[in-house]
């Protein structure tokens, strides 16, 4: 009998009892998952003893005990055995790791990932790899329960309804993290505060009411490295998200508006993007903080896993134009103030994460590169020339302006490569939030441009925020059309729709009215403020506009607001974050073909 033959009698044998089986795992798997990720918060939240902490971290090893045997099933009741291993591998290297390192800490007692990590220096690398194993089986989990057989199926969401709840979750995730006892030095972390710092950190903006070095543990620092990834993930992915949601009710007639986002011809061919984000967004990750680890000043960190813990934080941060750092004062603390080096990296993180995934898998992709080397004529797309020009003319205008506004202001003193360096670092960092200077100490002047180009902000498809330099392109060209009497509009040699006109024009009316009505509230929670000339209404509106424009910059009044300041950059941050392309779906995703339009109508403009 061949090995064909024999696994086929097998089959037979299993097929009866597999679907009972999988299905009664699969259910328990859900359960054992959601169960162990409560466990792992309790036992790296709470302060626990002995006895508690010991018993929660023996069902943690079980439920690993579980994951390796439910492997195992499934891969005995496959019909094609082989063909689960390719396509489960990445899984199956975790299960084999899983393995040797359960029968390490049998026969020794200690971890193997510790024995051969720890010696970096960097606190808790076990608890690290033990919440990356989990959060595995738990996203495991969620990808099940898109299952057509499934419940999530038969609930028809709006993209917009999605989108916006997956950032509550992880803000609210976030918040109830940040407020448990390990996470903080001391003391009670009020919830308004727990819930502004996870904002801040999920909408990558860098508003902090509280000191970030000295208020939060190396936990809270972990906590908000997360929430800085998942924040920024979670947008430069929208489009492999929106892809999910195509299987929970998005129409055919909706596939034009994801393809808006993603770039491609059809969100049925976007199913790698979340992969390619993922991949490409770690690597740049991981080279920044390698540059960051090598440049870091002599003697800054007490020990070398201080040192690259603050690499990786630092690029994360930066990549995702987040504009939190481990330093008191930011990039402006004495320590790092002069490290230009340091800096040129941070701009060069900031400045990707601003520029977009998507112009950068056409800059970059090795595809699009190895066909622009074959077809000269062969140029970028029109969303990567919108994203990489303006952003260039941007960040010279920027830089220009603060080199000679600031020259005898926050520049005075540095050396001619200082003021550069701090000139381009400010004008790039519009988007994150990371200063190098006094952002109070900047004159009126400057401030105003800085705001402007907060309001701009970074490109679509990015990290950052602000109308995006696409809304930017396309109404200068509409305004420009309109000036030269053209009855089209043109960009880069390409006629822009109407729809995309409508759009633009409605983004920039969205952030007009809703920094006015931001300014507006604030100007009434903070009138004590106001009337005692502790702070000046340009300050607020400094403050509403990175908010609303997820950046981060201050002029250091963000810790003295009152709760319902707070409230409303709360508010803001996360109408910024996700409010313009919800707008965007939310209308077009409304609009229904009609076979009839109104007669045309005519009045006066201006």
């Amino acid at each position: 009998m061949t090995f064909s033959q024999l696994r086929e009698r097998v089959n037979l044998l299993l097929y009866g009892s597999r679907d009972r089986v999988l299905g009664i795992l699969r259910t328990v798997r859900i359960l054992v998952s959601l169960t162990a990720i409560a466990a792992l918060t309790c036992y790296y939240g709470m302060p626990l003893e002995s006895s508690t902490s010991g018993a929660i971290l023996l069902f943690i090893k079980c439920t690993f005990g579980f994951y390796i045997g439910h492997y195992l099933v499934r891969f005995f009741y496959d019909f094609h055995p082989l063909e689960f291993l390719k396509s489960h591998a990445f899984e199956g290297v975790l299960m084999a790791s899983l393995l040797l390192e359960g029968c390490f800490d049998l026969l020794t007692g200690s971890s193997l990932t510790g024995r051969l990590i720890n010696p970096i220096g960097i606190q808790g690398v076990r608890d690290w790899s033990t919440w990356f194993i989990q959060a595995y089986f738990f996203v495991a989990v969620l990808i099940e329960l898109r299952d057509r057989r499934g419940i999530l199926p038969r609930i028809k969401f709006h993209p917009a309804t999605i989108f916006i709840s997956s950032f509550l979750l992880i803000i609210g995730a976030g918040a109830g993290l940040l407020m448990m006892p390990e996470m903080t030095t001391g003391g009670h972390f009020h919830w308004l505060d727990a819930l502004f710092t996870s904002t801040s950190a999920t909408c990558v903006t860098g508003l902090m009411v509280e000191d970030t070095p000295g208020f939060f543990t190396h936990k809270g620092h972990v906590v908000l490295l997360l929430l800085m990834k998942l924040g920024g993930l979670n947008i430069i992915a929208f489009g492999s998200f929106l892809a999910l949601a195509a299987r929970f009710g998005v129409g055919v007639k909706q596939h034009d508006l994801i393809e808006d986002f993603v770039n491609k011809g059809s969100v049925l061919s976007s199913g790698g993007m979340l992969k390619r984000v993922v991949v490409w967004s770690v690597a740049i990750e991981i080279a920044g903080s390698a540059a960051m680890y090598l440049f870091w000043p002599d003697g800054l960190f007490a020990t070398n896993g201080d040192r690259l813990f603050n690499s990786v934080f630092l690029s994360v941060s930066a990549f995702n134009n987040a504009g939190i750092s481990l330093f008191s004062q930011g990039l402006a603390s004495p320590e790092v103030a002069s490290a230009w080096m340091i800096h040129w990296v941070v701009t060069g993180m900031v400045f990707l994460g601003a520029l977009g995934m998507v112009a950068m898998f056409d800059l970059f992709g090795a595809e699009n590169l190895r066909e622009r080397m074959r077809k000269p004529w062969k140029q970028i797309g029109l969303a990567t020339k919108i994203a990489l020009y303006f952003s260039l003319i941007l960040v010279a205008f920027g830089s220009i302006s603060y080199f000679f506004l600031e020259f005898h202001g926050t520049l005075q003193g540095m050396s001619t490569f200082g003021k550069i360096t701090t000139s381009v670092f400010q004008s790039v960092t519009r988007t994150s939030g990371f200063n190098t200077v006094d952002i109070g100490s900047i004159g009126i002047p400057m401030l105003l441009i800085i705001i402007v180009l907060m309001f701009i902000g970074s490109s679509s498809s990015s990290t950052g925020g602000g109308i995006k330099t696409s809304t930017l392109a396309i109404v200068g060209a509409d305004l420009t059309a309109t000036v030269r009497g053209r009855r089209h509009v043109q960009l880069f040699k390409r006629t822009i729709s109407p729809l995309l006109r409508s759009r633009a024009h409605s983004v920039l009316m969205f952030f007009v009215v809703g920094n006015l009505l931001g300014i507006f509230l604030l100007s009434l929670s903070e009138s004590a403020m106001l009337a005692s000339g502790e702070i000046g209404i340009l300050d607020l509106v400094f403050e509403e506009v990175s908010a609303m424009g997820t950046v981060g910059l201050s002029t250091g009044i963000t810790a003295d607001l009152t709760p319902i300041g707070r409230s409303i950059l709360i508010i803001s941050m996360l109408v910024g974050r996700v409010g313009t392309l919800t707008v965007v779906f939310s209308v077009s995703s409304g609009t229904k073909s009609r076979n009839y339009k109104y007669p045309a109508g005519h009045t006066m403009v201006g």
